[in-house]
């Protein structure tokens, strides 16, 4: 079963997202003409079966080969400690044996369960394609520092963003693009609506939703098939 931390209101509009103060969201350095995560190697390389999830090399945020054999999706939230723990627990091992071996596309799509979470999906966005699953994993990794606390979360977030080399002109300039909040808002929304995503993590295996957990040992049992394990 998937971990259960469900969104506490029906959606993220750009006004909420304001409304917590950090604006809405931008690059981080000189601007994104085109803000995709992907590669130019992933753009123009054919899609592996994703089964169906029409995986946009062009904006996804991808890590592996292109033409894997297994797409995996997730759908987390920056906030969400079960996504935490998951990325502390099961994303090292996934890495090391499938996604490095090249046998697993990785696919992380934003759903956001708060404003603060919909900030930091921002700022992973505009940290660039080298730094962003590096920077996802450090926010995850220190997520009680900065999800948390009494006060604005804005200094807190400042200061983790700061790690990924991000200057206060980058941090403001990227909390203030409207293109940025609408791909996430996207996002968003066709989890919800497309691929019926009510919790988070929740992981997709060549468009299969894992119902019985995301343990490593799950992963491997519904990536079998296609590895021919």
């Amino acid at each position: 079963m998937t971990d259960s931390n469900t969104p506490r209101s029906g959606g993220l509009s750009r006004r909420n997202a304001i409304g917590l103060g950090l604006g809405a969201l931008a690059a981080a350095t000189g601007g994104l003409a085109n803000f995709g995560l992907a590669s130019d190697a992933h753009a123009q390389a054919e899609k592996s079966d994703d089964g169906g999830m029409a995986v946009d090399v062009k904006t996804e945020n991808i890590m592996g080969e292109p033409n894997a054999p297994v797409t995996i999706i997730e759908y987390s939230s920056m906030t969400c400690p079960h996504c935490a723990t998951y990325h502390r627990d099961t994303m090292p091992g996934l890495t090391e044996k499938y996604i490095k071996t090249g046998k697993v596309r990785y696919v992380i799509r934003e759903f956001p369960l708060d404003r603060i979470a919909f900030a930091a999906a921002a700022l992973a966005r505009c940290a660039g394609p080298e730094k962003y699953f590096p920077f996802i994993t450090a926010l995850y990794k220190q997520q009680d520092t900065w999800a948390r606390g009494p006060g604005s979360p804005v200094p807190r977030l400042f200061k983790m963003a700061k790690q990924a080399g991000f200057s206060e002109e980058s941090f403001n300039s990227c909390m203030r693009n409207k293109e940025v909040v609408s791909h996430i808002e996207k996002s968003l929304e066709n989890g919800k609506t497309r691929y019926n995503v009510r919790s988070t993590p929740t992981l997709f295996v060549n468009g299969k939703k894992l119902e019985k957990g995301n343990s490593l040992g799950e992963i491997e049992k519904a990536m079998a098939p296609y590895l021919g394990g």
